[in-house]
């Protein structure tokens, strides 16, 4: 879009073309032409559009419903685009909006200012309508993409695992579920402090993804559900050698995880609810095994509940273990 162009059949149909998938955008600019453009072509894209006339306006629109992005012209009376931009991302209930400014001005001041503030991108005007669409299909794909992982790992969160598991099951796809977590981690944290305990999380993180991609040929799915929680998906028939060599990974790993004395004595000391003090071993790891090898399943939740359960037997073990479900589900 050229800023001065008059509205047709074909630009319209051009902005057809972004398939926007009914997310919420809010445009904001002084101009009335401009922003009643902007309107009909992101509208004609499949947009949910709003609009507002300066920064101060769209404050107050955003902070009402919360768009999924702001589309803010940077120079306008009252709060310009910066100042708006600065709002947005103080206020927690707006600070993970994704923002596009625009601009007639293509200085690098003042783009490197937009990012600095926390812009996610930045258009020079003029610009035309498939650099628009492409542009805010972009910045929400990756707004998406935050959202689906984990912030601590970087790995895919709950709702992609969950994506992941049902399109297996949708296209009839055999596969396996390891569910893995840490046993007595609580502990560990309470002794050595959260920090430390995001520390062994995110290695535990390198080093499940590393082992299960390592005997997959490449192939496996690894995700965090949260906490000291995993999940790895690999074909059925690469389940027991996944899961032997992320248990011998982590028993292998998690001595480094301690402070030389408690390390050396082979033990930490906590105090538990009652005030006894109670000793715990070294870290282990546990992981539970569903596969489609032997039966079924309808839906996400029913495997990894199949999994969950195989999980429980292999708890109180020394070292690192797994438990593979073997029953025909009948």
């Amino acid at each position: 879009m050229s800023e001065g162009n008059r509205i047709d059949e074909h630009e319209i149909e051009s902005a057809a073309e972004g398939n926007g998938g009914g997310e919420s955008l809010l445009v904001v600019d002084d101009d009335p032409f401009i922003a009643r453009l902007l309107e009909i072509e992101l509208r004609a894209a499949g947009y949910d559009v709003r609009v507002a006339a300066d920064g101060a306006l769209a404050l107050e629109a955003a902070r009402e419903r919360r768009p999924d992005l702001v589309l803010a012209d940077v120079m306008m009376p009252n709060m310009d685009g910066f100042e708006l931009t600065r709002r947005l991302r103080q206020d927690p209930s707006t600070a993970t909006v994704s923002v596009i400014m625009l601009t007639a001005r293509g200085l690098s001041a003042d783009k490197l200012e937009g990012f600095a503030i926390g812009a996610d991108d930045y258009i020079v005007k003029p610009f035309d309508t498939p650099e628009l669409l492409a542009r805010i299909r972009g910045v929400l794909r990756r707004s998406r993409d935050t959202r689906t992982q984990s912030p601590l790992t970087g790995l895919p969160g709950n709702v992609r695992i969950e994506e992941e598991i049902d399109a297996r099951l949708a296209r009839s796809d055999p596969f396996a579920i390891l569910y893995a977590d840490l046993d007595s981690f609580k502990a560990y944290n309470d002794h050595y402090g959260f920090m430390r305990g995001d520390e062994v999380i995110q290695a535990s993180a390198r080093l499940i993804g590393e082992a299960a991609r390592g005997s997959s040929d490449g192939a496996a799915f690894v995700g965090h559900v949260g906490g000291d929680d995993f999940v790895v998906v690999v074909a059925p028939e690469r389940a027991e050698p996944v899961a032997d060599s992320i248990v011998a990974a982590f028993d292998e790993a998690a001595p480094g995880f301690y402070d030389e004395t408690d390390r050396e004595r082979g033990f930490i000391e906590v105090t538990n609810r009652r005030g006894e003090l109670q000793r715990f071993g070294v870290l282990t790891l546990s992981i539970g095994v569903a596969t489609t090898a032997k039966r079924s399943f309808q839906h996400y939740a029913e495997a990894v509940a199949v999994a969950t359960e195989m999980k429980q037997y292999t708890k109180g073990s020394e070292t690192s273990s797994w438990a593979l479900d073997r029953r025909s589900g009948e």
